[in-house]
C-alpha cells in the first residue's frame, strides 16, 4: 500500500513538474524560476533621473523607428525611411500561421507607439505551431533576451527566443522608470530588431528565422516570442580540439559572413557586440545569430577627423566621403573585430606545409608584413613573464598567439620569431617597440604592423 501511495505521489509530482516546465516555456519571456522568486508587483515609479514616463516613450519610439527603417530600409548609409505600416504582417491565408489577437486599448506611455506591432509577410510558423512541443529544456540568457530549445510535434528541434523577465534591461528600466509594460515593450523591440534583421539579412551563415508568435504572459499582454534555428554555441575549447579542415571550414563562414555583412540589401551592417556567443554552429557551418546590437547606418563626418576607428592597440583612421559618411567604417569594423576570432582560433598551427604561404598572405594582408631572414637588434622593452630580462622574450603556439600578444602591449609594434623552441615545442618571440633598424638573419623572421 505505501509502495503504491509512493508511485501515486511520484506520478503526480512529475506531472505537476512537466506542467510546470511547459507553463514557464510558454510564459516566453520568463526565466525558469529561481528559488524563492516570484514575479511580483510591478514597483512604485522611481525618481525618474533622465525624465521619468516621457523619457521612457522616447526610448520606445526610437526603437520603434529603428525597426521600421530596417523592415523597409534600402541600401546606403541612410538604410530607409519610416513607414506607417503595421511591422511583418503574417501573409493571409500562409501554411500554419495563426494572426496574432488585434491589439486592445491599454495605456501606454505618452507618445509611444501602439504594441504589438501587427508583423508581416515572411515567417511560416506561428502559435499554432508551439501548441505541443516537446522537451522544453532552458539554453541560456543574456541581458536582454533568454533563450529555450523545444521539439515541434513533427520532430524538428528549434530555438525560441524571448525578453527575460528577470534579465538585466528589464529589471533596470523598471528600477528607473516603474513601468512593467512600457519597459516590456522597450525590451521586446530588440527582439522585434533582430527578428526584422534575421529576415532581411538571410544567407547561409545568418541564422534562420522559422516565424513568431504574440501571446499573454504573466501581467504582461501579448509577449513576443521568434521561433528560429537552432545550433550550437560557440565554445573555444573545442574549437581548439577540432581538427584542422573543421576549423578551416569554420574560418570559411566567417569570411563569407564579412563579405555579407559588407554588402548586404540593407548596406553595410556591423556588428557592435562581436563575441563568440553572438555566433552558434548548425551542421559545421557558423552563422551569427544575435543582431540586436547590429548597426546599419553608416557614421556622418565633415571630415576624416571624424572617421576614427579606437581599438585597444591601435587607432585607424577612415577617408570621409563626399556624401559626408565614413567611407567603410562599418565593414572595418567587423573585419578589425574579427581578427582575434580569425587568427586566434581559427587559422591552426597544424595547417598543411602547401597551405602555410597562403596564412602568411592572409596575416600579410590585415595587419603585419612579413620580413623573412631578419630581426631587429634594438628596440626592446620588458615584459612579464620574460625569457629575457632586458627585453620581452615569449613563447607562443603559433604565429596567431604571437600576433595576438603583441596586440595585447601597446608598446609592441613588431615581433621577431626565432628558431628556438622550448622543451614544450613552443616559439621564443622578440616583441620589439619598432623596427627603425632591420638587419638579415637567416635564422629569424620578423613582423612588423603594416602603416594605417
Amino acid at each position: 500500500m505505501r509502495r503504491r501511495r509512493a508511485a501515486v505521489a511520484a506520478g503526480f509530482c512529475a506531472s505537476f513538474l512537466l506542467g510546470s516546465v511547459l507553463n514557464v516555456l510558454f510564459a516566453p519571456g520568463s526565466e525558469p524560476p529561481r528559488p524563492g522568486q516570484s514575479p511580483g508587483p510591478s514597483p512604485a515609479p522611481g525618481p525618474g533621473r533622465r525624465g521619468g514616463r516621457g523619457e521612457l516613450a522616447r526610448q520606445i519610439r526610437a526603437r520603434y523607428e529603428e525597426v521600421q527603417r530596417y523592415s523597409r530600409g534600402g541600401p546606403g548609409p541612410g538604410a530607409g525611411r519610416p513607414e506607417r505600416r503595421r511591422l511583418m504582417d503574417l501573409a493571409p491565408g500562409g501554411l500554419g500561421l495563426q494572426r496574432p489577437r488585434p491589439p486592445r486599448a491599454r495605456p501606454v506611455p505618452d507618445g509611444a507607439p501602439g504594441w504589438p506591432p501587427a508583423p508581416g509577410p515572411g515567417p511560416r510558423l506561428g502559435c499554432a505551431a508551439l501548441r505541443n512541443v516537446s522537451g522544453a529544456q532552458y539554453v541560456g540568457s543574456g541581458y536582454t533576451k533568454a533563450v529555450y530549445r523545444v521539439r515541434l510535434p513533427g520532430g524538428a528541434a528549434v530555438a525560441l527566443k524571448a525578453v527575460d523577465f528577470s534579465g538585466h534591461d528589464l529589471g533596470s528600466c523598471v528600477r528607473e522608470f516603474g513601468a512593467r509594460r512600457g519597459c516590456y515593450r522597450l525590451a521586446a523591440h530588440k527582439l522585434l530588431k533582430e527578428m526584422v534583421l534575421l529576415e532581411r539579412l538571410r544567407h547561409p551563415n545568418v541564422l534562420q528565422l522559422y516565424g513568431y508568435c504574440y501571446q499573454d504572459s504573466e501581467d504582461i499582454p501579448d509577449t513576443l516570442t521568434t521561433i528560429t534555428e537552432l545550433g550550437a554555441p560557440v565554445e573555444m575549447i573545442q574549437l581548439l580540439q577540432t581538427s584542422w579542415e573543421d576549423r578551416f571550414r569554420i574560418c570559411l563562414s566567417l569570411g563569407r559572413l564579412l563579405h555579407h555583412l559588407a554588402h548586404s540589401p540593407l548596406g553595410s551592417v556591423t556588428l557592435l557586440d562581436f563575441r563568440p556567443r553572438q555566433f552558434v554552429l548548425v551542421d559545421g557551418e557558423l552563422k551569427v545569430t544575435d543582431l540586436d546590437d547590429a548597426r546599419v547606418e553608416e557614421t556622418p563626418c565633415a571630415s576624416s577627423a571624424d572617421c576614427i576607428l579606437e581599438f585597444p592597440a591601435r587607432n585607424f583612421t577612415l577617408p570621409c566621403s563626399a556624401q559626408g559618411w565614413c567611407d567603410g567604417m562599418n565593414e572595418k569594423r567587423n573585419l578589425y573585430n574579427a581578427y582575434r576570432f580569425f587568427f586566434t582560433y581559427l587559422l591552426p598551427h597544424s595547417a598543411p606545409p602547401s597551405l602555410r604561404p597562403l596564412l602568411d598572405i592572409i596575416v600579410n594582408a590585415t595587419e603585419y608584413q612579413r620580413i623573412p631572414d631578419s630581426t631587429i637588434p634594438q628596440e626592446d622593452y620588458r615584459c612579464w613573464p620574460s625569457y629575457h630580462h632586458g627585453s620581452c622574450l615569449l613563447s607562443v603556439f603559433n604565429l596567431a598567439e604571437a600576433v595576438d600578444v603583441c596586440e595585447s602591449h601597446a608598446q609592441c609594434h613588431a615581433f621577431v620569431v626565432t628558431n628556438q623552441t622550448t622543451w614544450t615545442g613552443r616559439k621564443l618571440v622578440f616583441f620589439k617597440t619598432g623596427w627603425n633598424q632591420v638587419v638579415p638573419d637567416p635564422n629569424r623572421t620578423t613582423y612588423v604592423r603594416a602603416p594605417g
